[in-house]
């Protein structure tokens, strides 16, 4: 989990400051330290409380409210102050500037507006203060060359594995909006969709996103795809932008598992990831695409650092292509090497059950949580397997015969 941000909120108007306590419900990283409904009362409570921001009011009493910030900026420096208010008034928003408030937000306060507050306060307490600021959230995505490369599955279990982890929080989305199966693959029945969270996006708050979240045993949520086919997305690419937004706020790990048709929603995702896992398996049509896309990638500053290659299925059959020569053909490192154990993947996505539970001591569990391991460690390190001569990178066909 995120350091959490101790926060207290005054508001002599009930209505008003029970939509800013309904806001924050359900925010994993605030806690509500405290509640004022009156301004001369606030500044003895902040005091007692020392919260890391206070989160003022303004149109009850402005000039009350302006006193109070002045008050509490002087005798508590280390609490920062957000002022919100109905007005858009330039000189108000001086003075509860120059009073000491850090930032000024028009109410009704947006969520999103609010998070970007606290993400501009928090990075300014760590440039003053000279401390670290607090770990960020990955967004994970998960892509393939082609279908029925184990694409599904790796992101399924990647995210199982991450959840072990008591400090990471872990959900999943499944943007295979036609044919996605993340729910097969961990045996649950979810009450809500992506769809359902993207047509309310403009009155999303947390409370409403947790309960459209459906929790595995393991730990991990799933946001799953839409129960019926539409020939059309029912949301735009903006409005998942909103979605990963809101999720990555209270979760430490989002892993997005995209289709394989690339549409406008999955660069999307690609763009808002930190990482993008590029599953293949080491045959020809797969190298092909790997070949493929990458270039696609390479064209796009949004997504060219993100890359990784992960080999799946390594040892799948004698007449595979070998490393070194796909490390020839396609040009780029690779990241990671998954083993192949077909059997018991298909034993449990078939029995719902993911393999850190189903087969906990296999080959292939053990790598999964090795690079769940390597992509949750600072700088995401792998065991990345280098080529060594790109300069002599060769034709797609060359391991098949002459040369080009």
């Amino acid at each position: 989990m995120k350091n959490v941000i101790r926060l207290a909120i005054v508001d002599p108007n009930d209505v008003s400051r029970s939509s800013l306590k309904h806001l924050l419900l359900g925010i994993d990283s605030v806690w509500l330290e405290a509640e004022c409904s009156n301004y001369g009362y606030f500044a003895d409570v902040a005091l007692q409380t020392k919260p890391d921001i206070a989160l003022v009011s303004l149109d009850a009493d402005p000039d009350k409210a302006l006193e109070l910030i002045g008050r509490v900026s002087q005798d508590l420096p280390t609490c920062n102050i957000l002022v919100v208010s109905n007005s858009q008034e330039g000189s108000l928003i001086l003075k509860a500037m120059r009073n000491g408030a850090k930032e000024f937000l028009n109410y009704p306060l947006n969520l999103e507006d609010f998070l970007a507050a606290l993400d501009r306060i928090q990075l300014a307490v760590g440039v003053r203060t000279g401390e670290s600021p607090s770990k960020a959230s990955q967004v994970i995505s998960v892509s393939g060359v082609s279908g029925g490369v184990g694409c599904t599955s790796l992101a399924i279990n990647l995210a199982c594995v991450l959840a072990q982890n008591e400090r990471n929080n872990v959900a999943i989305i499944d943007l295979d909006l036609a044919l996605g199966d993340a729910d097969v693959w961990l045996d649950i029945i979810p009450d809500y969709t992506i769809q359902d969270v993207a047509e309310n996006i403009n009155r999303l708050d947390y409370a409403l996103l947790k309960r459209s979240l459906t929790k595995h045993e393991c730990g991990a949520f799933l946001l799953p795809r839409p129960v019926h086919m539409d020939l059309r997305p029912s949301f735009s690419p903006d409005e998942l932008r909103r979605v990963i937004a809101l999720l990555r706020a209270t979760f430490t790990h989002l892993v997005v598992d995209i289709s394989k048709s690339y549409t406008p929603l999955d660069i999307a995702a690609m763009e808002a990831s930190d990482s993008i896992l590029l599953c293949t398996q080491l045959d020809l049509p797969c190298l092909r695409n790997v070949v493929r896309l990458l270039q696609f990638y390479d064209q796009q500053d949004s997504l060219s650092d993100k890359v990784k290659v992960i080999v799946n299925r390594l040892g799948l059959q004698d007449t595979q292509i070998s490393l070194n020569k796909a490390l020839e053909t396609i040009g780029r490192d690779v990241f990671w090497q998954i083993p192949n154990d077909y059997g018991t993947m298909v034993e449990s996505r078939n029995n719902g059950v993911p393999l850190l539970t189903y087969a906990p001591k296999a080959k292939l569990t053990r790598e999964i949580e090795r690079l769940a391991h390597a992509l949750d460690s600072p700088g995401g390190g792998g065991q990345t397997i280098a080529d060594d001569s790109k300069a002599n990178r060769k034709s797609i066909f060359s391991f098949l015969g002459g040369s080009k």
